[in-house]
């Protein structure tokens, strides 16, 4: 294939050393191949709100599975079952060669695992053999992984063939995390049973934290209570007593996944499982390791190394989301990304937007009470106002969301991360960070991408902030029956109106109108008629004034003109108008009833001594005289 392979890579919290573990060995076979890997990853579950969850597993809907190649996921990442399924019939659907990992679901997909039943066995063995652990207690992962139920099995099938007793109590199921090996511990030790000589551990986050709270409550490790582990992490070998655990091929999985969708892609005849071995590491917490000077000196340097980074990252965060916290704009957090960018070590990075980002509470007061702003899935359009492509940086006013990439440059052993970006459900858009170890050695790479986040919908909240303040405004000076000024905005737009013309020395114009027999009418005809008519008179006003000229619902059924630079004529021009309007709307309405109003208008110069209000009355004065000369009851037409 001459152009490059495209690889879809599926994963949740590519922050975790597993992961990790597994992209490490992806990249490798990436860089050495023709091939491009794009990531797909959330972080979900880690934090206890559910609508946050749904904000990034919604990075899911934006895979189109037509541009890619082949599929490799890490559905044993994914802690949302419906997610996974969901994932697991779309994949099925592409037709696409998939790998999976250590997985139950398999029918269509290449599986490669690892043989963690042999490994369990070898370490429950050795503290059985080795260091004559009767009395044994495991914590597991929960069941419905099939890594965990592998391991436990493990450890129920060697216990049977030793003929140790397995009680029930000395179990307990947690979810691989950390404060599960804690809760075991204090469980263990409140069981009132007697202290275990060894306490098997699924992983190295239980194991690590429960050796914790042993310690904590009096007991020494492995003197006391031998601990072990599987997975052999970072903090497994750096630990004191360093961890007896597993060691695991992540990378090789991660660079077989590849091979195996290369091949099938070439018509190469391919297994559909592959499982790799593990191998037992016996260390100090089962009494096995000596501390040695060489141990103790690289980890100094691993952790002053973390430390060090750490160090900058909390730096680099804590000025980026003061920064932040001053924007207004998108434009003012674009400007602090690309300040930001060279200390990220972000080669490439995309901030790619849905193209109603900053729209979805437009609808007023109703949708921000109550409206759906989007949560699943993408806009049809994107736009990308940011991209970065190592000295390069532009944007992409819209881009077809099918398309993912707002640019790309055609070459291969690219590797892209999609994270994404929203606030709590709703979506905003997404990240893509490529050619860059940020997303997955920074520390801080996701409390960085949620601090820009936060930042958007910030700007997306002033906005429409200030819309319902624009929208309360309208309702404050506009007469919503007539859609022009009421008092308080003719009063606001007079008021400056006024100023000018005492400061340039134009004259003014003002007329007040009065509606004739709108009581009649209401009587008569009913409210809603009445309601008819003042809009009608309303559009004839508007439609008289000139570009110069303002008018309003003064209240009830009078009304107001008023215009500056006129001269003399314009009175009579605009009554003339006013007259002849009135004629032709009620030829063209053809109602029961003529729309009628007087009008009185007076035009003056504006000096210190004059005052808006007294030229207002006087006004209304000539108005008034006006209509006591008619006679309302001719306005109603006889049948």
């Amino acid at each position: 294939m001459s152009r490059p392979v495209e690889i879809a890579v599926i994963v949740a919290g590519i922050n975790e050393e597993y992961q990790n573990a597994l992209l490490e060995g992806i990249i490798s076979f990436a860089k050495s191949h023709n091939v491009n890997i794009s990531c797909f990853s959330p972080i979900g579950g880690v934090i206890s709100v559910s609508k946050y969850d749904i904000g990034e597993y919604n990075i899911f809907s934006l895979i189109n599975f037509d541009l890619f190649d082949g599929v490799i996921m890490m559905t044993n990442t994914i802690s949302a079952p419906e997610e996974k399924e969901k994932l697991i019939k779309r994949v099925k659907e592409s037709k696409l060669p998939a790998v999976v990992f250590d997985s139950r679901d398999t029918a269509g997909f290449y599986n490669i695992r690892i043989d963690n039943r042999s490994a369990m066995r070898a370490i429950v063995e050795h503290v059985i053999n080795e260091h004559g652990a009767k009395k044994i207690n495991y914590i597991s992962g929960p069941l419905t992984n099939p890594e965990a139920e592998a391991r436990y099995n493990a450890y129920l099938d060697v216990m049977a063939e030793h003929e140790l007793p397995v009680d029930t109590r000395r179990i307990y199921f947690g979810e691989f995390r950390s404060q599960d090996g804690k809760n075991a511990a204090r469980a263990f030790h409140k069981s009132r049973l007697s202290k275990p000589d060894a306490v098997i551990c699924a992983n190295d986050n239980m194991a690590l934290s429960a050796m914790e709270e042993f310690r904590a409550l009096g007991y020494k490790i492995p003197e006391d209570i031998i601990i072990t582990g599987f997975d052999n992490t970072f903090d497994a070998r750096h630990h004191s007593p360093s961890l007896t655990t597993v060691d695991r091929p992540l990378g090789e999985e991660g660079y077989r996944a590849c091979q195996l969708i290369i091949d099938d892609i070439e018509g190469k005849p391919c297994e559909n499982e592959i499982v790799l071995q593990a191998a037992p590491i016996f260390a100090q917490s089962c009494g096995c390791q000596k501390e040695s000077e060489e141990n103790t000196l690289e980890y100094q340097q691993d952790i002053y190394k973390r430390l060090n980074d750490c160090r900058y990252d909390i730096n680099v965060l804590n000025r980026l989301t003061t920064d932040l916290a001053d924007n207004d704009t998108l434009d003012d957090v674009i400007d602090d990304i690309k300040r930001y960018v060279s200390e990220l070590h972000l080669n490439g990075f995309s901030l790619c937007l849905c193209s109603n980002w900053d729209e979805s509470l437009r609808d007023g007061w109703k949708m921000y009470t109550s409206g759906v702003p989007l949560i699943h899935g993408y806009t049809e359009k994107m736009t990308a106002p940011l991209i970065i492509d190592g000295n390069r940086t532009f944007s992409a006013e819209s881009f077809s969301t099918s398309a993912m990439y707002p640019y790309r440059d055609g070459s291969s052993h690219n590797i892209s991360y999609f994270l994404p970006l929203h606030f709590r459900e709703i979506c905003l858009g997404y990240y893509i960070i490529s050619n860059s170890r940020f997303p997955l050695k920074s520390m801080l790479a996701h409390a960085i991408t949620l601090n820009i986040s936060h930042s958007i919908e910030n700007i997306r909240k002033l906005l429409n902030l200030n819309r319902m303040i624009n929208e309360l405004d309208k309702l404050y000076v506009n007469d919503p029956l007539c859609n022009i000024y009421n008092r308080n905005g003719f009063i606001r737009a007079a008021d400056a109106v006024f100023n000018h013309c005492k400061r340039s020395g134009e004259k003014m114009l003002i007329s007040f109108i009065d509606m004739d027999g709108l009581k009649i009418i209401n009587d008569n005809y009913g409210h809603k008629e009445g309601d008819f008519a003042l809009q009608r008179l309303a559009y004839i006003i508007s439609d008289c004034c000139e570009k110069n000229y303002i008018c309003a619902r003064f209240g009830g059924d009078e009304f107001i003109i008023l215009g500056s630079g006129v001269h003399d004529g314009d009175i009579e021009l605009l009554e003339s108008n006013f007259k002849k309007q009135l004629e032709s709307v009620n030829l063209a309405v053809n109602k029961p009833y003529k729309l009628s109003a007087s009008i009185g208008s007076i035009m003056s110069e504006v000096t210190d001594d004059v005052k808006l209000f007294s030229l207002i009355t006087q006004a209304d004065e000539l108005m008034y005289n006006k209509k006591k000369k008619k006679a309302t009851s001719r306005y109603l037409r006889r049948d």
